[in-house]
């Protein structure tokens, strides 16, 4: 068989499945070509394809104004941020029938000033989970999150657990997501459609280990660097694993192309910017199972002796729950996630006053 690209023969001939890292149609569309099987979004994709194709938004943009003649600028952006995940939604979907809903989904992401409001994130969660059969709902790993991935598991919504970079928020997470299916199965409620991730953003692992280092004047390998997500993503593998959780591990944050070539081979998704696929798309990268070689000891050796915020992200037990939202890669996305958010509704702002 001949394939288009190295993700197509990935998609094709492994268990390792690929999404496209924003809603903007081309980008899918490219994706699907090569394999793609997904898509998600978030408050920084959105501002960041809105502003790259305002011309060809902008009539939505004001439509949904004139439909909406009392609506604040916040409200256009939720109705705005709906109807591009619906839309990435319908593109999707022959993947959906194709693998009777186990792939085919687009991601959209809850508001995120709401981190820290059980109810709030759940009754979004809820509404957002009505508009499409595909459409699956990002919630943040936060001590108030994992509560809410329980919750929202138990009403039926798909998950994808985001702001979540570490071994023991995919476990808390994996954890709840199975407390929510053990609810609806002592009602008789059906599990089948449910097919949950839990996100681990391995390059903002590495992000905030590089800001430490340069903070803490820490000089290590560069591959220590390079491979510190890497790290994470695999351990909580192979304890994933272990314990046999329905919840499907999906790596985020591709810096480089260890974030892809490492995980081929692996049961796992992988959620990967438009520009990243196009070059992957044309790599020489031979696709082969990567996922079940460990990262080398000596480069572990350096990150375990000289960064505390790995062995945090990298050991099992490195936080309980009620530390997940004073790690420093959830403050620092956070409030990168505030600032797309405000960047988003500042766009649809300048279409309603006519700037």
């Amino acid at each position: 068989m001949t394939f288009k690209s190295p993700l197509e023969e990935m998609s094709k001939k492994t268990p390792t499945q690929f999404w496209n890292d924003n809603c903007a149609p081309a980008d899918i569309d490219f994706a699907m070509e090569h394999g793609g099987v997904g898509a998600t979004t978030n408050p920084v994709i959105v501002g960041q394809v809105l502003e790259a194709d305002l011309p060809g938004y902008k009539p939505a943009i004001q439509r949904l104004i004139a439909e909406n003649p009392t609506a604040t600028e916040d409200e256009i952006a939720w109705l705005l941020n709906e109807k591009m995940a619906v839309d990435g939604a319908e593109r999707l979907y022959p993947v959906f029938e194709r693998t009777q809903g186990k792939a085919g989904y687009i991601s959209i992401q809850t508001n995120t000033k709401y981190y820290r409001n059980a109810e709030k994130i759940t009754e979004q969660a809820v509404h957002f989970s009505t508009l499409a059969k595909n459409i699956m709902v990002k919630m943040p790993a936060t001590a108030t999150g994992i509560k809410v991935v329980e919750e929202s598991t138990y009403r039926g919504v798909n998950v994808n657990a985001t702001v979540s970079f570490t071994v023991p928020q995919a476990l808390a997470v994996a954890e709840a997501i199975k407390r929510g299916m053990e609810r609806r199965s002592a009602e008789g409620l059906d599990n089948s459609l449910l097919h949950p991730v839990c996100t681990i953003m391995v390059g903002r692992v590495e992000d905030w280990l590089r800001e430490v280092a340069e903070a803490e004047n820490i000089i290590v390998d560069p591959n220590a660097l390079v491979m510190s997500g890497v790290a994470v993503f695999k351990n909580a593998y192979c304890i994933y694993k272990e314990r046999g959780y329905q919840t499907r591990l999906l790596s985020a944050a591709c810096r480089h192309h260890h974030h892809w070539s490492e995980f081929i081979g692996g049961d796992v998704s992988m959620t990967i910017p438009p520009m990243w696929i196009r070059r992957f798309a044309n790599s020489d990268i031979t696709v082969e199972n990567r996922m079940d070689t460990p990262v080398e000891p000596k480069l572990l050796a350096q990150l375990q002796k000289h960064f505390p915020d790995f062995n945090r992200a990298y050991e099992p037990d490195g936080m309980t729950p009620e530390e997940f939202d004073g790690y420093g890669a959830t403050k620092r996305t956070l409030a990168q996630f505030f600032s797309g958010y405000d960047k988003m509704v500042s766009i649809v702002r300048g279409v309603m006053v006519g700037s």
